[in-house]
């Protein structure tokens, strides 16, 4: 059967598109195929070149924005006052520690034991320390207090350097000057009144600390603190 002349049969899928190409054209110029009159070809919205461009280009914006905003979400890692308040103060806490521990280790005729146990403290709260400080810039807080007080977060404020259990100056230069005994039940008497200090501030951000891993690092530091008090006391007696 033969087709009409405005139904072209057994032409190619390219001769289509290129046709109804040409029909597009002539509605937009208004021109005539051989001087007859035709009906203008209307294109359907989401096959029109600009209406296509158009939803493309937004939903790259779009998928863009959304990235954007899941990502800035997700580096607000969640945190209260309690989890910086107490990073910040015990970090101070630790360094002190560390300090005494030091001390306690360059002194002549110690306890074999607490030496063991001074070594302990020097080594596992300094790696707490930088633990604390990689989790303050985690959270974009400040890695040290730099206010003139400290444990405000947990109700008890005291000067900054002044907080319970720390040892004073005085405190420090006699344990560096005490050996043997002398310095063996000196550095067990500061060190145990450092931990019980530590270890209230460990339990109370351990239950209010809004931080899963602060709140088990806390938990962590109570439980070894008072592990270590045992086995100092059990070196003296």
């Amino acid at each position: 059967m033969n087709a009409s002349p405005d139904e072209p049969a057994d032409l190619s899928f390219n001769q289509l598109m290129e046709l109804e190409a040409r029909a597009a054209a002539r509605s937009v110029d208004g021109d005539h195929i051989d001087g007859g009159d035709h009906d203008s070809v209307v294109l359907p919205w989401w096959q029109h070149p600009i209406n296509i461009l158009t939803i493309v280009v937004t939903a790259a914006i779009l998928a863009a924005l959304i990235g954007w905003m899941v990502g800035d979400n997700g580096s607000r890692i969640r945190h209260n006052e309690v989890d910086t308040g107490f990073l910040q103060d015990m970090r101070e806490h630790h360094e002190q520690a560390i300090v005494m521990g030091f001390i306690f280790r360059g002194l002549p005729d110690t306890n074999p034991g607490l030496d063991i146990i001074a070594r302990a403290i020097v080594q596992g709260q300094s790696l707490e320390v930088g633990r604390m400080i990689q989790l303050l810039r985690s959270f974009g807080e400040s890695e040290a207090n730099e206010t003139d007080t400290a444990m405000t977060w947990m109700g008890h404020a005291s000067e900054v350097g002044q907080m319970p259990g720390m040892a004073s100056q005085s405190e420090l230069d006699q344990l560096g000057q005490s050996s043997g005994r002398d310095a063996d039940q000196l550095f067990v008497e500061l060190m145990t009144a450092h931990h019980a200090a530590g270890i209230e501030m460990a339990e109370f951000a351990a239950e209010n600390a809004d931080n899963e891993e602060v709140r088990l690092m806390a938990a962590s530091m109570a439980s070894g603190q008072q592990g270590e008090i045992v086995e100092m006391n059990q070196q003296i007696d």
